[in-house]
């Protein structure tokens, strides 16, 4: 299928080829292409009067709805970089972006004040109303769409110190993720995908441009703890496939048990991503659901959805991440940049390049020399990991995070994963700690379910069960709750500065 530079052109082309087909969808809202496609042109005729032209910044709060989708897509449409931010962001976050990008425009839920990039304001509630969708047709050949090398948008990541860093990326770069999706997926035109996954940060924004460009449908859930919701937008739009965190599919196995079971006929796919998913999940949701494609991505913000597996037909690869997907090439490297031949026994740093690749870091060229190693094609990660004989790629976890004990490298998601299944922990994350014997060990916080109390030997004993000797955790430490990110990762700096104090 032929696809256009920018996400924005092909929902257009989309529009014109099957007016009547669902595009969005969410709990109180549905667009057909033709509608979505309506709307788009109305907003963006409006926000014209607010000033937003090529290359100006809009600051836009998530609602995790259609309208929010809208806002993007007209921003876009006259040139504008779209600049997403979390739900209820705090207030000072909101305006040090706006102040950061000297935005034109801030679409969300009240003004900021005191902000010196003096935005026009829209309140996202009015959004609806202004998409009033006429009946007038108009002809795509009329319409300046962007180029594939015009920014599109700039994400800022959320970060767990120090000031957020803004990835900024092209047309391009949207379409050909959405690419390595569909065809990572080997999506059907008649798709329904749900999205719960949050549309301010790149994994739920990338799956809705993959199906937008697919031409296939896109279901919006405000996540997954309202889990009778989920079922009920699945059942009422006939969703087809899903999109999920480790951490939403473990709230769901928690609260509904194997409910995902019943839709083994009707689910052609699920793919999980943002964070390591555990290898107990994904034999449990293989036995659940025997004839359903279970993708797990590998990817980034900087260079997202970069490779992929389906566990469902790929078993006995613990660590896997898969093969590179079409709009990506994987290399592996030393500590110097150099590329080396990787294997089990001879670890390297994992670096890719694409047209997937991130454009740059927003004003801060010493972060994009760092990422690219002063401008190479590729963009090098410090995770570690091998390319074995049959090209399938495998990530023990970041460098910091990958314990070495005594000279044998763990993978903390590897104790994780089977932590987890004990009945009394709610929650669990492990970290490299100083041990004066091995140089490093493993040190296992975890969170018991309310009211259970620990028992160290019940507790030892299950480890000892389930784990090898060589990786049983040292330490063990109860705590409050795990320190988390907004999609699930496990914040093991703030643990690691815990351990210092």
């Amino acid at each position: 299928m032929k696809i256009y530079p920018s996400v924005v052109e092909n929902i257009a082309r989309n529009a014109a080829d099957h007016p009547d087909k669902l595009a969005l969808a969410d709990e109180k809202m549905s667009y057909t292409y033709g509608q979505l496609w309506k709307a788009i042109l109305s907003l963006s005729a409006k926000l014209k009067e607010y000033g937003v032209n090529k290359e100006s910044c809009a600051v836009v709060e998530c609602t995790q709805n259609a309208s929010y989708m809208i806002c993007e897509f007209a921003i876009q449409l006259i040139g504008g970089i779209f600049v997403p931010l979390e739900k209820n962001a705090a207030p000072e976050r909101i305006k040090e972006i706006s102040d950061d990008t000297n935005a034109v425009i801030h679409i969300g839920k009240s003004p900021i004040e005191k902000s010196t990039s003096s935005a026009a304001f829209i309140n996202i509630s009015d959004i609806a109303d202004m998409c009033s969708i006429s009946s007038d047709s108009c002809d795509l050949d009329d319409i300046s769409f962007p180029s594939g090398d015009d920014t599109a948008e700039i994400l800022f990541s959320t970060g767990t110190t120090g000031k957020s860093k803004g990835i900024v990326l092209t047309h391009t770069n949207d379409t050909a993720l959405a690419e390595n999706v569909m065809l990572g997926v080997k999506m059907k035109k008649d798709n329904v995908e749900l999205v719960p996954m949050p549309l301010s940060h790149s994994h739920g924004l990338r799956r809705t441009y993959a199906n937008l460009v697919n031409g296939s449908s896109v279901v919006f859930a405000d996540g997954v703890t309202l889990l009778k919701k989920v079922f009920n937008l699945m059942d009422l739009y006939k969703v087809t496939s899903m999109d999920l965190s480790p951490s939403m599919l473990s709230i769901i196995f928690k609260l509904s048990r194997d409910r995902l079971g019943d839709y083994a006929d009707i689910l052609d796919y699920i793919q999980l991503g943002s964070a390591p998913l555990p290898e107990e999940d994904k034999l449990h949701l293989s036995r659940i659901l025997p004839n359903t494609r279970l993708y797990n991505f590998y990817g980034s913000t900087e260079a997202g959805c970069s490779c992929i597996l389906d566990f469902n037909s790929v078993s006995g690869k613990p660590g896997c991440i898969g093969k590179p997907a079409k709009n990506a090439h994987f290399i592996v490297v030393d500590k110097t940049g150099k590329e080396i031949e990787s294997s089990k026994d001879n670890l390297g740093f994992l670096a890719s390049s694409g047209s997937i690749n991130m454009k740059c870091y927003f004003n801060a060229p010493e972060l994009t020399a760092e990422a690219t190693r002063g401008g190479s094609e590729y963009i090098y990660t410090k995770d570690l990991g091998y390319i074995d004989e049959e090209g399938y790629i495998y990530m023990l976890g970041r460098q910091d995070d990958v314990i070495n004990y005594g000279g044998i490298k763990i993978s903390p998601e590897e104790i994780e994963s089977i932590v987890i299944k004990n009945e009394t922990i709610d929650d669990c994350a492990c970290v490299p700690v100083k041990d004066p014997l091995t140089g490093q060990a493993p040190k296992l916080f975890v969170k018991l379910h309310e009211n259970t109390e620990y028992d160290q030997k019940s507790f030892k004993a299950f480890l000892a069960e389930h784990l090898d000797a060589n990786k049983q955790p040292k330490y063990i430490e109860v705590i409050d709750e795990i320190p988390r990110t907004f999609n699930g990762k496990i914040k093991r700096n703030v643990l690691m500065e815990k351990e210092k104090i």
